[in-house]
């Protein structure tokens, strides 16, 4: 099953961010539209938020029912952008994401029906119960941002975001995402359920039928948010930073407890999004800090561990923690 919102328009115009402050301010006005509907989750909002101006993906692995959706489109909404959704099932084709050439006949031409995939921001419910090849469709448009249709390119929206969903609980007909396609989603979270407050505000905003999200107020443009990502090369990392993102891949690949280490890509994801976290906070410099922060959403589904260590009780996000508290830190003023 796919639903998509109102068609988006023409590709934006990018424009240019000045100073931070203004970055900093539209980024907290767009964490705040999205917090009035999303109650109780301000971490996982601001991730989101830094994943879509980070033009990255998302793999949400949590239980149904605690605000992907929501979520998702309230995002979209926040950014006057076209939220799509695609139910994923065994039987789901990959023309049923990317679209399909339909014959018509009064101009006796092949015509291209887009797919749910020609959104601003895609969720992809359930990603692993669907065939390897209809995932692959849906990683191919991931990574390429256009779809190819009977010789055809079709460029997608952008901004461009895809927050797949999976549950950990049910296992049975699914099909597992291999290392490589996991590598293209920038993080990995955990919604998990609200407290009691920010539950009791849910019950009291869902008093009729209506979702709260459908009725949000764009706080940004298409436009800016490309903006905002295009500024994102002017944050300053030092040398020595640079350097402390490749000791702790180097970490990764070299510990004994891993058979996969980070990739380059994954590497250069968590440099972007930690550009993006430091610019959020009205900084144009990162730090230490911001990848401590950030390593632990970025780097932990890109790690396969060995299976003696898996049979010891040894997790990804262990192994990370690990590796951060192990590895020495830049020192202030070097570089």
């Amino acid at each position: 099953m796919t639903t998509t919102d109102q068609p988006a328009g023409e590709p934006d115009t990018e424009g240019s961010y000045g100073a931070n402050t203004n970055f900093a301010a539209d980024f907290s006005s767009l964490t705040a539209n999205i917090a009035t509907v999303i109650k109780g989750k301000s971490t996982v909002i601001h991730l989101m938020a830094l994943a879509l101006i980070a033009d990255g993906h998302v793999l949400v692995e949590d239980v149904p029912g605690v605000g992907k959706t929501s979520l998702g489109k309230a995002l979209a909404r926040s950014v006057d952008g076209r939220f799509g959704r695609v139910q994923f099932t065994p039987d789901l084709l990959p023309t049923d994401v990317t679209g399909v050439s339909v014959w018509n006949r009064g101009s006796d031409t092949f015509e291209f029906r887009p797919g749910p995939v020609f959104s601003n921001v895609l969720l992809a419910d359930e990603i692993n119960r669907a065939s390897p090849k209809t995932q692959s469709a849906l990683l191919e448009a991931m990574a390429e941002r256009q779809v190819t249709s009977d010789g055809v390119t079709h460029q997608l929206a952008s901004p461009f975001m895809v927050i797949a969903t999976q549950n950990p609980i049910e296992h049975e007909g699914t099909y597992a995402l291999p290392e490589a396609q996991l590598d293209r989603f920038l993080m990995r979270l955990e919604i998990g359920y609200p407290d009691r407050a920010a539950e009791l505000e849910i019950l009291e905003s869902h008093g009729d039928t209506r979702e709260p999200a459908d009725h949000l107020a764009p706080v940004l443009t298409s436009a800016q948010v490309n903006a905002m990502s295009n500024s994102l090369e002017r944050v300053y990392l030092a040398p020595a930073l640079q350097s402390y993102l490749l000791d702790l891949a180097d970490a990764t690949r070299r510990h004994p407890a891993l058979s996969l280490g980070m990739s380059p890509r994954g590497v250069l994801a968590l440099q972007r999004i930690v550009r993006a976290h430091a610019a959020a906070e009205g900084r144009a410099y990162a730090t230490p800090d911001d990848v401590k922060k950030l390593a632990r959403y970025v780097i932990p589904h890109r790690l396969l561990v060995t299976p003696e260590s898996r049979m010891r009780g040894a997790r990804p996000i262990d192994i990370v923690t690990e590796i951060l508290d192990g590895v020495p830190v830049p020192r202030p003023g070097k570089g």
